[in-house]
């Protein structure tokens, strides 16, 4: 384990081979059922996995893609036991990067990227000048093979300190992107496949110009006991392990005393 640390501070994130592909599976089948629901109620009839998740754009317009992306976020996300299953997927190694004593964000954000669609972008940003703490991580999970434009790119920390400390100079995200364009690290993760990185470096996606549709989670992890940014616990972020000192600490109350 204290190599996955040493490689996650080198790299800024760490790709990693997920053991529960029975339960990524059936992450893969439900969001497929769900799919097929949707796509029933308009009479399109759609193909089988795993086709169908590299294919999407056969079967939807950008106009009316957010409305399926909803359809299917909302029916995940209410799921009783969604958010159990996807952290279980990173769970060492969240373990071994964050501690042992994790919040997890309350919804699992899910992105749907179809081919030449430019409605879907992330330009090259970091998650803390948007309030976040510099403390969560990301893990962020495709269902599909994510390759070059398909995929997001991230900066190695070294050029992310270079344009950190340059930026009176590269003022906007636009002059960052166009200087640093040609030496970004596009990553090849494939599905059955995790990542997780730190939202402090810089990073994002462009137009997918690719032949094929990209699907991907993300979802924000942090020490329970890390400082926080705007987005508080019990509200953006809720407890998904907690040890037992910690829950007799959390429900200690002091004896009311009657004078």
């Amino acid at each position: 384990m204290k190599n996955i640390s040493n490689k996650f501070l080198k790299q800024g994130y760490l790709i990693f081979d997920i053991k529960l592909i029975k339960e990524l599976n059936f992450i893969k089948k439900k969001i497929y059922k769900i799919s097929n629901e949707y796509f029933n109620k308009k009479n399109i009839k759609i193909i089988s996995i795993p086709r169908f998740f590299d294919e999407l754009h056969k079967y939807i317009d950008v106009e009316d893609l957010n409305e399926f992306r909803l359809y299917i976020y909302n029916n995940l996300n209410r799921s009783k036991n969604f958010r159990e299953i996807y952290y279980k997927l990173a769970e060492n190694y969240l373990s071994e990067i964050c501690g042992n004593e994790l919040c997890m964000q309350n919804k699992i954000n899910l992105s749907i990227q179809l081919p030449k669609d430019d409605s879907s972008l992330l330009p090259i940003h970091t998650d803390v000048w948007s309030g976040n703490s510099p403390f969560e991580v990301v893990f962020w999970m495709p269902l599909v093979n994510c390759y070059k434009t398909k995929s997001m790119f991230i900066m190695t920390p070294e050029m992310n300190n270079f344009y950190f400390n340059n930026i009176k100079k590269f003022n906007s995200a636009e002059k960052i992107f166009t200087h640093s364009k040609k030496n970004l690290k596009w990553l090849n993760i494939k599905y059955g496949q995790g990542l997780i990185f730190t939202q402090n470096i810089l990073h994002g996606n462009v137009v997918n110009l690719e032949k094929s549709t990209r699907w991907s989670f993300n979802c924000r992890f942090k020490s329970v006991f890390s400082p926080y940014g705007n987005k508080k616990i019990g509200e953006f972020f809720m407890p998904i392990k907690l040890k037992p000192a910690t829950i007799f600490g959390i429900n200690y109350e002091e004896p009311k005393i009657k004078k």
